[in-house]
């Protein structure tokens, strides 16, 4: 009998597999690695077929080989991605062009100043409950209408990443109301509806897929689906999530005041809470399940920023013995980087600063600053970025009630240690990070009624507490007010630049 559950997580570089029982145990997961395309500075994309889709399949064949499990033993699947993403489709469901990326692809600044002028900004904000940004999907469907009129004749559809893989595995084009409420302004946030009362600027939202939560079942395993990935076909498939929300349900973050701090190619937050709360320099969404809301807030470059300094000025080393070799070189430099400060804002930066054409700034360098010190300075710079986060969220009165530490990032106790030194915060990492895909095989269990939402407590395990050292708190407190000057002071010649 079919008992398993299986969670595919597709992200940033790469994508991640698990089957589990309905107990949390994990039997067996796999991880695929991929790519990322800058074709022009500012863009951001990926294929839908060649990697999203591909990296589905690879997983299934790679999970479900027989040895000793099969595409039988899995009584439901979700599916994560990240999101989110702008996919264009024509009429026989196919990509019409390589994905746009959520808020590291900044490319539809003009149609973002354009939307507000036209529409009115206070009118957006109002409607929407948050401003357009980068990670804004209205903005960016826009671009493609004015800048590739012929492709945009052929769109009979548009999509997001976790959305249209549901697609390929079911045949159904439905999307989740969390990273729906980036689809703005064509979603109505008190509504959680689609709403055509600005459609005529973007797109009529009858070409955009049927909402839903991420805990209902978004259609079964098609024949073609079945094919292509060794499942069988009737399979049950739930709505599923973008990435962060999956990673969020995976360390048991589904209560109000509970906060992820996903430590990602990018970061990521996302606050549970019973009522929205709207400010500009957030984003005020959807949670995963009905009745309830999530304050979310996402930095564009820290795990892609410390990929690159690997790649970059460690090249001579293998890649796990770069990232031990440099985490190990910054444990030994002293807290504050030898008066270095660096702004972590190499793909511009989204919250809460919201500023596309911002850039990374390294400040004090002399000539005795070594690899050592640039690498503590990343981390510090990441660090000060999050603060800056937790600071609006407490300045807007949304209340946090525990922090909750996931993702790739926190493998790293020195950078978990440095966060909460510089912002003051006390980070719980569980037992286990095993990621979206874990988050996903819990609700595909809730999907199909194999769990409820208590069994959580026997998926997550408590694991270790990072607390601030007072001593570290101090020198952060002191350089923190300079980490946000230095961006006030140099922005005008980034936006130059």
């Amino acid at each position: 009998m079919a008992e398993l559950l299986l969670g595919i997580d597709v992200g940033t570089y790469s994508s991640k597999g698990v089957l589990v029982q309905p107990d949390g145990n994990v039997l067996r997961s796999e991880v695929v690695d991929h790519t990322i395309d800058i074709p022009h500075p500012g863009w951001a994309e990926q294929d839908a077929d060649a990697i999203w889709w591909a990296d589905v399949t690879k997983l299934c064949h790679k999970l479900l080989d027989g040895a000793p499990y099969r595409g039988d033993d899995v009584a439901a699947v979700a599916l994560s991605a990240i999101g989110p993403c702008m996919l264009p489709l024509d009429a026989n469901g196919k990509p019409l062009r390589p994905g746009i990326l959520y808020g590291v692809d900044t490319r539809a600044a003009a149609e973002i100043d354009y939307l507000n002028q036209k529409l009115g900004e206070a009118e957006i904000f109002d409607f929407s409950g948050m401003a357009l940004t980068s990670q804004s999907i209205g903005p960016k469907i826009l671009w493609m209408k004015n800048h590739e009129p012929e492709l945009w004749k052929k769109v009979d559809h548009i999509t997001t990443a976790s959305s249209y893989l549901i697609y390929r595995l079911t045949g159904e084009k439905v999307i989740d109301r969390h990273t729906a409420s980036h689809f703005m302004p064509l979603i109505d946030i008190r509504r959680l509806e689609w709403s055509d009362r600005y459609s005529a600027e973007i797109i009529e939202t009858r070409k955009l897929p049927e909402l839903k939560w991420s805990d209902e079942l978004a259609g079964v395993v098609n024949q073609a689906g079945a094919e292509a990935t060794g499942l069988k076909p009737g399979t049950p498939v739930a709505v599923g999530a973008v990435d962060a929300l999956s990673e969020a349900v995976s360390v048991g973050v589904v209560e109000p005041g509970d906060l992820m701090i996903m430590y990602g190619s990018t970061t990521f937050f996302i606050l549970v809470m019973n009522e929205p709360i709207h400010d500009r320099r957030m984003w005020t969404v959807a949670g995963a399940f009905p009745r309830q809301y999530c304050l979310a807030a996402g930095m564009a470059t820290t795990g892609s920023l410390t990929r690159w300094f690997r790649d970059e000025f460690t090249r001579e080393l293998s890649e796990d013995l770069a990232y031990a070799t440099l985490f190990s070189e910054a444990e030994r430099i002293e807290p504050g980087a030898g008066g270095l400060i660096l702004l972590p804002y190499f793909s511009g930066e989204r919250t809460p600063i919201n500023d596309p054409k911002a850039k990374g700034v390294i400040a004090g360098l002399t000539l005795a600053h070594t690899r050592a010190h640039l690498y503590r300075a990343i981390l510090e710079g990441v660090a000060y970025g999050i603060r800056h986060n937790l600071e609006t969220f407490e300045s807007i009165n949304a209340k946090v009630a525990r922090v909750v530490a996931v993702g790739g990032g926190t493998k790293s106790k020195t950078w978990l240690q440095i966060v909460s030194d510089a912002a003051g915060v006390e980070q719980m990492v569980p037992e286990q990070t095993i990621g979206a895909s874990y988050g996903d095989a819990f609700l595909a269990g809730l999907a199909v009624g194999m769990l409820k939402k208590p069994d959580l407590s026997q998926w997550v395990k408590p694991g270790i507490t990072v607390s601030p050292i007072p001593a570290n708190q101090e020198v952060y407190q002191r350089l923190y007010p300079n980490f946000l000057e230095l961006y006030e002071r140099t922005k005008d010649i980034a936006h130059q630049l």
